[in-house]
């Protein structure tokens, strides 16, 4: 028997259904994050105490940077799910881009969005 070269239609629409439903939840927590981004200075510290003013701008302003650099890897993870997308509408979604083989389905459930076969990532 001739070694598989793609998934069938019918596994892609699987690894469809996975990848919509990740992507789902993936923008909620980007839009709940970018929100967060929004509202943070709103809440400000001007009623406290002149000692502690400096002590609190320092820890939002550090909170902030973290907050967007969790919305940019958010984002990342979006786009990463999109490309999966359109590599499954070209039908070339679960090719490792390195060997040419099929990336094993349990990877690809854990993995949507890989590209790289386990061995190929070593």
């Amino acid at each position: 028997m001739a070694e598989k070269t793609r998934y069938s239609d019918e596994e892609l629409q699987e690894f469809k259904e996975i990848i919509l439903a990740k992507l789902d939840k993936a923008q909620k927590e980007y839009e709940n994050l970018t929100a967060s981004l929004r509202n943070s200075y709103g809440n400000d510290i001007a009623d406290t105490s002149p000692t502690f003013k400096v002590l609190e701008e320092g820890a939002s302003t550090r909170d902030r940077e973290d907050m967007a650099r969790l919305a940019e890897r958010q984002r990342t993870f979006i786009n990463h799910l999109q490309a999966a997308l359109v590599r499954i509408e070209n039908k070339t979604y679960g090719i490792c881009r390195v060997t040419g083989k099929l990336i094993p389905k349990e990877r690809l459930r854990a993995v949507p969005h890989a590209t790289l076969s386990i061995d190929a990532k070593k």
